[in-house]
């Protein structure tokens, strides 16, 4: 609404110094339609695939999104924290969350990416990290990403691409957890650590993120 206001502002002080002859009689800018303009808008959408440091190495380099947080979803149990989601007992997931520009990346487009950065075929597994916790899901936030995410995965197992058909689990998001501090950005803070050089470092390389 602000926007609109500081939009509708400008416009009428072009008008009042650029068209005098079409003003009204008050000087005011009375019935001139206000011009839409795509001022940018954020969407959300939650997505694990293995270990969240990976996913979140991966996702923050992409030119649209905006933030990534990195957290548990997908389970049943409050509040959970890092070592009780370790444990694979309380249904969430290591996933992250994403808050994205649509005029710049699509949800598709985040697609496309999350099943390159990723095994989508093997159950509760990436790599060396196996559990519950490590399995492929989409949480969707709406319908619409819901559906894009189905045809997505049907096309793709209709293609060939994977040897195996993709496993992905699909749900609606009912609750995300923050992760810990420590978490987030992990692999900016630690690019040296061996789990970053081992497995993230050629994961961005295989797909030209490295900065």
């Amino acid at each position: 609404m602000i926007k609109k206001v500081v939009l509708y502002s400008i416009m009428c002080i072009i008008i009042t110094f650029c068209s005098a002859g079409s003003r009204n009689p008050d000087n005011t800018c009375k019935n001139i339609p206000i011009m839409e303009v795509n001022m940018g808008q954020t969407e959300f959408t939650t997505i694990g695939g293995g270990c969240f440091w990976c996913m979140e190495a991966v996702f923050e380099r992409l030119k649209g999104v905006l933030h990534v947080t990195s957290g548990y979803a997908g389970g049943y149990t409050e509040n959970p924290g890092y070592k009780d989601v370790c444990t694979g007992n309380t249904g969430h997931a290591e996933v992250i969350q994403i808050a994205y520009d649509p005029g710049i990346i699509s949800f598709k487009d985040i697609l496309v990416i999350f099943f390159k950065a990723h095994d989508p075929t093997t159950v509760n597994r990436q790599g060396a990290d196996v559990g519950t916790q490590y399995r492929s899901i989409i949480l969707y936030h709406t319908k619409e990403q819901k559906e894009i995410a189905e045809n997505y995965i049907n096309e793709r197992n209709k293609s060939g691409l994977f040897t195996n058909d993709i496993v992905t689990e699909i749900k609606p998001l009912v609750h995300f957890y923050q992760a810990e501090e420590y978490h987030q950005n992990y692999f900016k803070k630690h690019p040296d650590q061996a789990y970053c050089r081992i497995v993230i470092t050629p994961k961005l390389e295989k797909l030209d993120l490295v900065e």
